[in-house]
């Protein structure tokens, strides 16, 4: 998560919880929410299984979670060592790895895509042959979107393999490549709770991605109305029970298929770029304040408060580089209630860089957020805002 996403989420924690935290630095935006924290590096498991102690010396610890995909495993290690309730490090591991999730969805006789592992370039073209173009290449652990690539002819394999291997490469779980059938249609995602093996789907996020032949998110939209959800949320529940996942907040990736539903795949946290937030915002229903009822073995509260809608977008500039300029009409900000955030995450002089060379990590600005009644009068309140914001850049020299 980055700084705004993960304060958000832990604003709302820590009005029910004392956080005690550990991270890879120093804290600075988290000091208001904790109580204490230990500095360690999260990926050196004798490191992480010490700090873990010596928090549990100071405080009785009552549960666990992580916002961050990366880490899903290692709190699971921790959690098992601390003696703490959590998904098994067996079924994180499943859910880290795409190709082991997508032999467990068709085990279970969940709709999802053919895929096949590669670890050469040759073993992609084989795997082409099989499955045919178009083809997406992705790192079989990864996040964000990195790495991702669509493939529709022979030709443009050798530069998509290389791009999806150094998405790869960022992985500590498996550094190999699949090679899976293109799945066309909307992209979606589906916010869902599970306490105790049962899965309540709580809302549909419909995304927009950046242009082909890259998959970057965009924004997304939250609808409390949206009618999607009676028909999508029994697949999103099937996947989540096929990867064994018991407890818990999953984020599951949908594409609609001739509209039906087909898996992308099941991240088992709260949806990024804010999600928890919009679906906060469009339902009442707090996510990250549920994360923590579970982790601790509560019951959560799925009891909407309002139903509305809530978007958000991403602020990319038109071209990689050094930027220049952000801003927004402010008189427009300050009369514009159902504008509820306008927040940047990059300083004038920042290098930007946008796919191939660089991910939604590099290329992102900032951010904002609206409301609206539903899904239409947030599509035009983000048009709207559109035309009040810049980010310009110019090309390094």
């Amino acid at each position: 998560m980055t700084a705004p996403t993960a304060a958000t989420a832990c604003d709302q924690v820590a009005a029910a919880y004392d956080i005690v935290l550990i991270t890879g630095t120093e804290p600075s935006w988290e000091k208001p929410f904790i109580v204490d924290h230990v500095v360690a590096d999260l990926d050196d498991t004798t490191v992480l299984f010490a700090a873990g102690r010596v928090l549990a010396e100071r405080h009785e610890l009552a549960g666990i979670v992580t916002w961050s995909e990366w880490h899903l495993v290692p709190t699971a290690r921790l959690a098992r060592a601390l003696g703490l309730a959590a998904n098994s490090v067996e079924v994180m591991q499943a859910c880290r790895n795409k190709a082991t999730a997508r032999t467990l969805f068709a085990r279970h006789g969940v709709p999802s895509a053919a895929s096949m592992k590669a670890r050469s370039l040759v073993e992609a073209g084989l795997a082409t042959m099989t499955i045919g173009y178009p083809v997406v290449i992705k790192p079989a652990a990864s996040a964000g979107s990195i790495g991702v690539i669509r493939v529709d002819r022979a030709e443009a394999l050798p530069d998509a393999f290389q791009f999806a291997a150094a998405g790869a490469d960022q992985s500590r779980e498996d550094i190999a490549v699949l090679v899976e059938e293109y799945l066309g249609g909307p992209e979606i995602s589906v916010e869902c709770v599970t306490h105790r093996g049962v899965t309540t789907a709580v809302a549909v996020t419909r995304k927009s991605l950046g242009p082909a032949p890259y998959f970057e998110e965009t924004g997304h939209t939250v609808d409390a109305h949206d009618p999607l959800l009676p028909q999508v949320g029994p697949v999103a529940a099937a996947a989540i029970k096929a990867l064994g996942i018991t407890d818990g907040i999953q984020h599951v990736e949908i594409r609609l298929v001739d509209g039906r539903p087909r898996l992308i795949e099941v991240n088992a946290r709260i949806g990024g770029d804010m999600i928890g937030h919009l679906v906060h915002l469009a339902t009442g229903i707090d996510l990250p304040r549920i994360a923590a009822d579970l982790a601790t073995g509560r019951a959560p509260d799925l009891t909407p408060a309002h139903r509305r809608a809530a978007g958000i977008r991403m602020l990319y500039p038109a071209a990689s580089g050094v930027l220049t300029e952000r801003r927004i009409t402010q008189s427009f900000a300050a009369h514009t209630p159902w504008l509820r955030e306008v927040t940047w995450i990059r300083e004038i002089g920042d290098q930007l860089v946008l796919p191939p060379e660089g991910d939604l990590f590099t290329g992102r600005a900032g951010f904002y957020i609206v409301t609206g009644r539903d899904t239409a009068e947030v599509n035009e309140h983000l048009d709207q805002v559109a035309e009040e914001i810049a980010v310009e850049t110019r090309a390094a020299r």
